[in-house]
């Protein structure tokens, strides 16, 4: 992969992530429906269907900021629930990241992503450990920041990033939920994925998969 990204490869990952979350919307409602309200999956497919289309409708070049600010707002307005409002911010605050233009590195990349996550946990005053999208989303972001101080590979970086992301989604089944519907079910939570960890599962999964594989297109 060239260690360049592009707003046109940003767009093609998340439209690749709004079709995995379509694909993926009984089990979203599923995992809800255990310790939430069931409605992450229905809420995450109506946004998706918005951001597509908004995805869809033109491809001219854009600042990559400008680019995340609108995403940003489709998000929010998009998603119904508590899930609208924080994935709006996880790219609001990536938009204000340093970014070079049309196209980052991985190092922007990563900090982007930074940027996205203490958006969130502003937000949401959530911490690793509390069963939510931040035990996803803490344990990439650190894999990409330590890829970065290796020096490793755009490619290297995204696998050990959705490979962290995985394995964080996976921890939630085994701790008790301290925010959010979830928490209310106290030890009971155990036991259950997380939606919303599950959910940003899929924004790295598909970075992975995407990103490393249109190269400099």
């Amino acid at each position: 992969m060239a260690q360049e990204i592009t707003t046109k490869q940003l767009r093609k990952w998340l439209l690749a992530y709004a079709t995995r979350i379509i694909e993926n919307e009984a089990q979203l409602t599923e995992l809800d429906t255990a310790i939430g309200d069931a409605d992450h999956g229905v809420n995450m497919r109506r946004g998706m269907d918005i951001l597509q289309k908004r995805l869809q409708e033109k491809e001219q070049a854009e600042e990559i900021s400008a680019f995340l600010r609108s995403v940003a707002m489709t998000l929010i307005s998009g998603v119904g629930g508590a899930a609208g409002p924080l994935y709006g911010t996880f790219f609001l605050r990536a938009a204000t990241s340093p970014t070079n233009g049309s196209s980052i590195d991985l190092a922007q990349l990563t900090q982007m992503f930074r940027y996205g996550l203490d958006g969130l946990q502003q937000r949401g005053k959530a911490q690793a450990d509390d069963k939510t999208m931040i035990d996803t989303i803490q344990p990439a972001v650190e894999a990409l920041e330590a890829a970065v101080a290796a020096q490793q590979s755009a490619a290297v970086a995204l696998a050990a990033a959705r490979q962290a992301a995985h394995l964080g989604m996976k921890h939630t089944i085994e701790i008790e939920a301290r925010k959010g519907r979830a928490s209310y079910l106290g030890p009971h939570s155990i036991g259950h994925q997380d939606p919303g960890a599950t959910s940003a599962y899929f924004l790295f999964e598909t970075a992975a998969e995407v990103l490393t594989i249109t190269g400099a297109d």
